[in-house]
């Protein structure tokens, strides 16, 4: 991270913030997708329940054998 933090400081003002710019909107991006997960927790919990339930049931196909 230091050497990162190095070469970002020796770039002209201009371009340190556009690259400050772009690794905030990657956090953000990052908060939102674990937000959203979180927010579906019971759905994808129900789906998994559901895939496996139908897996055991002998409903399921190998994956290989649908590619």
């Amino acid at each position: 991270m230091e050497k990162a933090l190095e070469k970002v400081v020796a770039l002209p003002q201009d371009e340190q913030e556009a690259i400050a710019s772009q690794i905030l909107a990657s956090l953000a991006d990052e908060n939102e997708w674990k937000a959203g997960f979180a927010e579906k927790r019971d759905v994808i919990r129900r789906l998994a329940e559901e895939a496996i339930a139908e897996d055991e049931r002998g409903e399921t196909l190998p994956l290989d054998d649908l590619l």
